[in-house]
This record gives C-alpha cells, structure tokens and sequence, in this order.
C-alpha cells in the first residue's frame, strides 16, 4: 500500500477541501494532520529511519538504548519519572541527520560513527508514556505520531497491562507494519516462562489488532540479549519503507476515522413530487394566482376597448388597466424601480427589470416556502449521518434572500402576451366605427327631414327597404348592430381572457420554477456532486 502513496495522499487533501465547508474542524484535523506530515516528512531525509522505544517506568527501554548505542546516553534508573526527554542515537553522521532531528523536535543527539549495518538509523529514548509528569506524556505522544517505527518495550511484570494496550497499542493497529514489540528483562524467565510469555503476549497483541506483529525477547544485561531486535533493526534500515509505511498508515488511520461521516452511498436526487411541492409554494408566494386574474381581467379591459361599443369606450377608459396597478404588461411604468437579482433566470448583468407592485408574499405563503425548502432538504438527506443533513439544509437555504427579488424578476419578465392587438380586435373595432357612423347617418338624415318638415319646405323623398326608410333603416341597424355585436363578442373576450390567464400561468410556473431550480435545488445538487467526489476520494485514500 506504499507504491501509491502520493496519490493516496492527494486523494485524502482533495477530500479536505471538498468537505472543509461542511465537516467541523475537528473531523478533519486527524486527515489535516496526515497530509501536512506527510508532505513534511517526505521532503526531509529518506535515507534515515527514525525508530522509537517507548515504554513504561521500569521496562527498561532506556537501558536497551543504552546497549544498542554502545554507551550510557539514557539515564537508567526505576524512580518515576527517569527519562523526562527524548534522546537520539544517530548512526551516521549526525550533521545530515540534523534538519530531521529539527523536525522531530529531539535536541539531545549523539552521534555512532561505526555505524555498519545500522547506518542511517536514529533511535530515539521516548519519554515514559505513563510518567506521572503530564508533559512527558505529551511529548511521548507527539513522537509517536512522527517516527517510522515503533519498538514497544515491554516486561514480564507489566506486558498484559490493559492500560498499555487500551491506550496505545490499540490505537496503532493501521501502522502493524511499522511496530515492534520487545519482551525486555527476558533473563528474569526461564525458558518455558518465556515461551509461555510470548504466547500470551501475541493473543494480547491480536486482541488489540495487530496480528503478526514481531515479538521479541530481549535482555540489556544477559540472554538472550539484544541480536533479534538488532536484526530487525538492521533489516528495516536496509528495507528503508518504514517511513511510506509510517505514512500510509497515518492516511489509512485518518481514511477509516472519517468513514462514519460518509457512510451513506450518496446525497438523494430531489424527486419530481419534492420539486413539485417546492414550485407550487414558490408560485403562491410569487403571486402568480394574482396574476393570472389580473392577466385574464386585463385582457378582458383592452379588448372590451378595441371592440365594445364606440358610444361606451370612454367608460373603459376611466377605469385602470389591472395589470397597470402591478406594473405589468405594457401599462407597466418605465421609471419603475429597478429589481434585479444575480440569481434571476433569464436576466443579463446590468440589464435591470422593473420591478412590480404585487407585494411582499403573505406570511402564511412565505411560510409555505421555508416548509417546502425543509422539505427539499430532509428528502435529500434521508439516511445521511451528521453532519451532512444539516449541510443539506444549508445548502437548501444558502439562497433563500435572494428568492423574493428573483421571483419578482421572473414575473416581471415573463411575456404576458397582451403587448400586441390582434387583428380581429382591430376588425370588430373597424364594424363597430362603421355601425356608429350609420347610426349617425341615419339620425341626422331623420333630424334634417324633421327641420324641413317643421319650417314647411318641401322633402326630398326619401328612400326605403322595403317599408323601412333608409334613414331608420341606418339608425335602428346601426344601434342594434353595435350593441349586438358587443353582446356577442363579450362571451368570446371572456373565454379567450380565462384562456390567456391560462397561458399565463404555465409560463409564469415555467420562470418561477426556474427561480426554485436555481436558488434551491441548484446548491443541492451541487452538495450532491461534491459530496460523490468527496466519497471516491476517501475511497482512493484508503487503498
């Protein structure tokens, strides 16, 4: 799991940054912590493998690296606590050793220049991990998260304490392959005591799962002294992949730790009721029922005023166009404010819309769209562990001060169809003139045969059809014509002003829909693209 280390580490950064605005800081500060070590690490040496003994008081960890040494670098002793800080044993020079020593924060170095076999090791004496001094604790701890190996020294006396494997050997069961584990003061057994030790040590070891793991007998003082662990020492220095295994378990540790959070397969689509559900109530607070009455009596006014009856046009013209009240259709006032919305469907950077006049949505209909976001929300993130269905709902939300200008936008910019007159309008308009001026043809042809009549002048005779003078013929047709045909046209505006508010309605549904698909769900999907890419790469960070 090694060759592909750099990818694996890429793989975890790319999941960091995909999941940094969603995920608390302290999720990710185990990953955070891989990656920066990792990068760290592999621009120091890797010519040096960095391997630690740590043990409790009186293991005698500090006498093992006394003997491997060749020298009494670490004070020896059982009272508590004996090493207070790290010391490194180099082999090799010590100067090119330095900057990673520097990293390591270890400021006590000496230096083995026979180094042989052993060359480009540096052992370090850890801190007693169950000193009764806090900080030497800490600082056991911090070291054992940075070195490459790790050789835990255990006695006879204190090998299956739970402490010792609940709280450390547990919790390195992803670095197996970089642990060690020395039997030390061996020479105080015998050799079915030791044998038997050993036995119950590697269950232990299983138990806390690290199956496998080398087991070895070790003596400072006597038998069977300190050449198996010196092979292993001498066979990891020579194999130099302690270090990527150092890593790769760091990443696979931090992979697995995050696994919890990203249990789910995936972020649910929204489904085609959810979206429905969210439309509607965007509709509603959109005003578009509104609208569509106002479109239907709008058109119904310009059309009673292209083909009503000429005598009674001027009444329609002292009433207010309902679709002037909401600024809209071409009554709309061109200095109307300027409502604009980036999230607008259909509007173009610096091209304002004016804005209408149908107000702020009820309280009731505003609380419609938030019950309607929550519900995008928890359809979508149905089955997600924490903290991803409150991510869900932020998403949803992010948006939702933006709604009210879009939706003003969109219905401000939707064609309501009424800019243009048809031509039957203008053709029944053209019939209604000609029967007012046949009406007054008629009724001053009647009045001038009045004033002959009435001074004594002789009449011209008048012509007939049938038995009916022209004259009234022109008059009675004329007015009876013209209101009949405003009788008959009236059912047809009717309909065709309910079908237009129709119309309407699907397109003003189309734009506002629009509004939700951009400002709601949008943000959704995007959570759900980010949250797939963020699952693949956890997956190709762990293997």
């Amino acid at each position: 799991m090694t060759d592909n280390l750099p990818e694996r580490v890429v793989a975890l950064d790319h999941f960091i940054s995909l999941t940094t605005p969603h995920l608390p800081p302290a999720a990710l500060e185990p990953a955070r912590r891989a990656v920066s070590q990792a990068g760290s690490r592999l621009a120091l040496s890797r010519h040096h493998t960095v391997v630690a003994l740590a043990g409790a008081t009186g293991s005698g960890k500090s006498s093992l690296f006394n003997a491997l040494a060749g020298s009494a670098l670490s004070e020896v002793g059982l009272r508590r606590p004996t090493t207070g800080v790290a010391h490194a044993s180099v082999w090799g020079s010590t100067d090119s050793a330095g900057p990673l020593l520097d990293w390591l924060g270890v400021g006590r170095r000496f230096g083995h220049p026979d180094a042989g076999a052993l060359d480009g090791l540096v052992l370090l004496d850890l801190p007693d991990f169950d000193s009764v001094e806090r900080a030497h604790r800490v600082e056991a701890d911090r070291l054992l998260s940075l070195v490459d190996l790790m050789v835990w020294v255990l006695d006879p006396q204190k090998y299956a304490d739970k402490v010792v494997h609940r709280q450390y050997l547990a919790q390195y069961s992803h670095h197996r392959e970089i642990t060690v584990v020395a039997l030390n003061q061996a020479d105080r057994l015998t050799p079915s005591q030791l044998a038997q030790c050993v036995d119950d040590l590697r269950r232990i070891l299983a138990e806390d799962g690290l199956p496998g793991v080398p087991v070895v007998a070790t003596s400072a003082v006597a038998a069977p002294g300190l050449d198996a662990l010196r092979s292993l020492l001498e066979k990891a220095v020579a194999a130099r992949t302690a270090l990527l295994r150092r890593l790769a378990g760091d990443v696979e540790a931090a992979a697995d730790g995050l696994a919890p959070v990203m249990a789910a397969p995936a972020i649910r689509p929204v489904s085609q009721e959810v979206a429905a559900h969210l439309h509607r109530a965007l509709a509603a607070a959109a005003g578009v029922p509104l609208v569509m009455r106002a479109t239907e009596k709008g058109y119904v006014h310009r059309a009673v005023k292209h083909t009503g009856w000429p005598v009674t046009r001027w009444v329609r013209r002292t009433r207010a166009d309902p679709l002037s009240r909401l600024r809209l259709g071409r009554g709309s006032s061109p200095a109307a404010p300027a409502a604009t919305s980036a999230g607008a469907p259909g509007s173009a950077l610096g091209e304002p819309v004016g804005a209408t006049s149908i107000g702020p949505a009820a309280p009731a209909a505003s609380a419609a769209v938030g019950l309607a976001v929550r519900a995008v929300a928890d359809h979508c993130a149905h089955g997600l562990p924490a903290p991803w269905p409150d991510a869900v709902l932020a998403a949803a939300r992010s948006r939702q001060t933006d709604v009210p200008d879009a939706l003003d936008v969109a219905v401000a910019r939707t064609d309501l169809g009424l800019d243009r007159t048809p031509s039957w309008w203008r053709i029944v308009g053209a019939v209604q003139v000609a029967l007012v001026v046949a009406t007054a043809a008629g009724l001053l042809w009647l009045v001038a045969r009045y004033l002959l009549f009435a001074l004594a002048l002789p009449e011209p005779p008048i012509p007939s059809w049938g038995r009916v003078p022209w004259p009234t013929l022109l008059l009675l047709g004329g007015l009876g014509g013209g209101l009949l045909l405003a009788g008959v046209t009236r059912p047809i505006v009717n309909a065709l002003g309910r079908r237009r508010a129709r119309r309407v309605g699907r397109a003003l549904n189309k734009a506002v829909a629009r509004v939700g698909d951009t400002l709601v769900l949008a943000p959704v999907e995007a959570l759900r693209t980010s949250y797939a890419a963020a699952r693949e790469a956890l997956t190709n960070a762990s293997t």
